[in-house]
Protein backbone atom coordinates (compact mmCIF):
# COMPACT_ATOMS: atom_id res chain seq x y z
CA UNK A 1 0.00 0.00 0.00
CA UNK A 2 2.59 2.51 -1.11
CA UNK A 3 -0.04 5.00 -2.32
CA UNK A 4 -1.22 5.62 1.25
CA UNK A 5 -0.24 8.75 3.16
CA UNK A 6 -0.25 8.72 6.97
CA UNK A 7 -0.77 12.10 8.59
CA UNK A 8 -2.20 13.56 11.78
CA UNK A 9 -6.00 13.65 11.87
CA UNK A 10 -7.81 16.87 12.66
CA UNK A 11 -11.23 17.91 13.93
CA UNK A 12 -12.50 17.92 10.35
CA UNK A 13 -11.87 14.14 10.17
CA UNK A 14 -14.06 13.14 13.12
CA UNK A 15 -17.09 12.06 11.07
CA UNK A 16 -15.07 10.02 8.61
CA UNK A 17 -13.03 8.37 11.39
CA UNK A 18 -16.23 7.40 13.24
CA UNK A 19 -17.77 5.87 10.10
CA UNK A 20 -14.54 3.95 9.42
CA UNK A 21 -14.37 2.82 13.06
CA UNK A 22 -17.89 1.39 12.88
CA UNK A 23 -17.18 -0.37 9.59
CA UNK A 24 -13.91 -1.83 10.90
CA UNK A 25 -15.38 -3.09 14.18
CA UNK A 26 -18.38 -4.92 12.72
CA UNK A 27 -16.20 -8.02 12.30
CA UNK A 28 -15.19 -7.79 15.98
CA UNK A 29 -18.84 -7.52 17.03
CA UNK A 30 -19.63 -10.64 15.00
CA UNK A 31 -16.65 -12.47 16.49
CA UNK A 32 -17.94 -11.86 20.01
CA UNK A 33 -21.66 -11.95 19.24
CA UNK A 34 -22.02 -8.47 20.72
CA UNK A 35 -23.26 -5.50 18.65
CA UNK A 36 -22.80 -3.15 21.60
CA UNK A 37 -19.01 -3.09 21.85
CA UNK A 38 -17.74 0.44 22.65
CA UNK A 39 -16.25 1.21 19.20
CA UNK A 40 -19.70 0.64 17.67
CA UNK A 41 -21.66 2.63 20.26
CA UNK A 42 -19.28 5.59 20.59
CA UNK A 43 -21.00 8.86 19.68
CA UNK A 44 -19.61 11.72 17.64
CA UNK A 45 -19.34 13.87 20.79
CA UNK A 46 -17.50 11.10 22.67
CA UNK A 47 -15.10 10.67 19.78
CA UNK A 48 -14.55 14.44 19.56
CA UNK A 49 -13.62 14.52 23.28
CA UNK A 50 -11.32 11.50 22.88
CA UNK A 51 -9.52 12.96 19.89
CA UNK A 52 -8.91 16.20 21.79
CA UNK A 53 -6.79 14.18 24.25
CA UNK A 54 -5.04 11.87 21.78
CA UNK A 55 -2.54 11.90 18.99
CA UNK A 56 -4.62 10.52 16.13
CA UNK A 57 -3.19 9.46 12.81
CA UNK A 58 -5.16 8.77 9.66
CA UNK A 59 -4.22 6.89 6.53
CA UNK A 60 -5.46 8.44 3.29
CA UNK A 61 -5.73 6.70 -0.08
CA UNK A 62 -7.57 8.06 -3.07
CA UNK A 63 -8.90 10.98 -1.03
CA UNK A 64 -10.55 8.73 1.56
CA UNK A 65 -9.62 7.91 5.14
CA UNK A 66 -8.80 4.18 5.05
CA UNK A 67 -7.19 3.71 8.45
CA UNK A 68 -6.57 5.35 11.79
CA UNK A 69 -4.86 4.83 15.15
CA UNK A 70 -4.83 6.78 18.41
CA UNK A 71 -2.38 7.19 21.25
CA UNK A 72 -2.65 8.92 24.59
CA UNK A 73 0.38 9.67 26.72
CA UNK A 74 -0.02 9.19 30.47
CA UNK A 75 3.21 9.90 32.33
CA UNK A 76 5.84 7.87 30.47
CA UNK A 77 3.35 5.35 29.01
CA UNK A 78 1.93 5.52 25.51
CA UNK A 79 -1.54 3.96 25.39
CA UNK A 80 -2.27 2.88 21.82
CA UNK A 81 -5.83 2.20 20.76
CA UNK A 82 -8.43 1.94 18.06
CA UNK A 83 -6.12 0.75 15.30
CA UNK A 84 -8.59 0.51 12.43
CA UNK A 85 -8.35 -0.30 8.74
CA UNK A 86 -11.13 -0.18 6.15
CA UNK A 87 -12.54 -3.70 5.75
CA UNK A 88 -11.76 -3.79 2.01
CA UNK A 89 -8.08 -3.04 2.70
CA UNK A 90 -7.40 -5.29 5.70
CA UNK A 91 -4.54 -7.76 5.38
CA UNK A 92 -2.42 -5.50 3.14
CA UNK A 93 0.00 -4.12 5.74
CA UNK A 94 -1.80 -0.87 6.52
CA UNK A 95 -2.31 -1.76 10.19
CA UNK A 96 1.40 -2.52 10.41
CA UNK A 97 2.27 0.87 8.95
CA UNK A 98 -0.11 2.72 11.27
CA UNK A 99 1.20 0.95 14.37
CA UNK A 100 4.82 1.62 13.38
CA UNK A 101 4.06 5.29 12.70
CA UNK A 102 2.25 5.95 15.99
CA UNK A 103 5.03 4.26 17.95
CA UNK A 104 7.68 6.25 16.10
CA UNK A 105 5.94 9.53 16.90
CA UNK A 106 6.04 8.70 20.61
CA UNK A 107 9.70 7.67 20.80
CA UNK A 108 11.48 9.89 23.31
CA UNK A 109 8.20 10.84 25.01
CA UNK A 110 7.41 7.45 26.58
CA UNK A 111 9.26 4.52 28.14
CA UNK A 112 6.70 1.89 27.21
CA UNK A 113 3.64 1.20 25.09
CA UNK A 114 0.43 -0.45 26.25
CA UNK A 115 -2.59 -1.65 24.29
CA UNK A 116 -5.34 -4.24 24.46
CA UNK A 117 -7.47 -6.33 22.13
CA UNK A 118 -10.02 -9.08 22.39
CA UNK A 119 -8.81 -12.61 23.07
CA UNK A 120 -10.47 -13.94 19.87
CA UNK A 121 -8.89 -11.26 17.65
CA UNK A 122 -6.12 -13.50 16.35
CA UNK A 123 -4.94 -11.18 13.57
CA UNK A 124 -4.54 -8.35 16.08
CA UNK A 125 -2.71 -10.57 18.55
CA UNK A 126 -0.33 -11.77 15.80
CA UNK A 127 0.40 -8.19 14.75
CA UNK A 128 1.10 -7.03 18.28
CA UNK A 129 3.32 -10.01 19.07
CA UNK A 130 5.24 -9.40 15.85
CA UNK A 131 5.86 -5.85 17.11
CA UNK A 132 7.28 -7.20 20.38
CA UNK A 133 4.26 -6.81 22.65
CA UNK A 134 3.74 -9.42 25.35
CA UNK A 135 0.66 -10.23 27.36
CA UNK A 136 0.52 -8.75 30.85
CA UNK A 137 -2.99 -9.67 31.96
CA UNK A 138 -6.50 -10.60 30.88
CA UNK A 139 -9.69 -8.83 31.80
CA UNK A 140 -13.12 -10.45 31.55
CA UNK A 141 -15.86 -8.12 30.45
CA UNK A 142 -19.51 -8.88 29.83
CA UNK A 143 -20.54 -11.93 27.83
CA UNK A 144 -17.78 -13.72 25.98
CA UNK A 145 -15.48 -10.72 25.71
CA UNK A 146 -12.09 -11.04 27.35
CA UNK A 147 -9.48 -8.33 26.82
CA UNK A 148 -5.82 -9.21 26.43
CA UNK A 149 -3.64 -6.39 27.78
CA UNK A 150 -0.18 -6.16 26.24
CA UNK A 151 2.88 -3.96 26.58
CA UNK A 152 6.44 -3.50 25.42
CA UNK A 153 9.30 -1.14 26.18
CA UNK A 154 9.64 1.85 23.90
CA UNK A 155 12.88 2.13 21.98
CA UNK A 156 15.31 4.79 23.09
CA UNK A 157 15.67 7.75 20.73
CA UNK A 158 18.79 7.70 18.65
CA UNK A 159 21.52 10.04 19.82
CA UNK A 160 22.30 12.91 17.44
CA UNK A 161 25.46 12.47 15.41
Amino acid sequence: MSDVEIVEAGVEDIGEVLILQRAAYVSEALLYGDPDIPPLTQTLDELRAELAECLTLKAIAGGRVVGSVRARVDGRTGHIGRLIVAPDLQGRGLGTRLLAEIEERLVGRVDRFELFTGDRSEANLRLYRRFGYHETRRESLHGALELVHMEKPAPRPMAPR
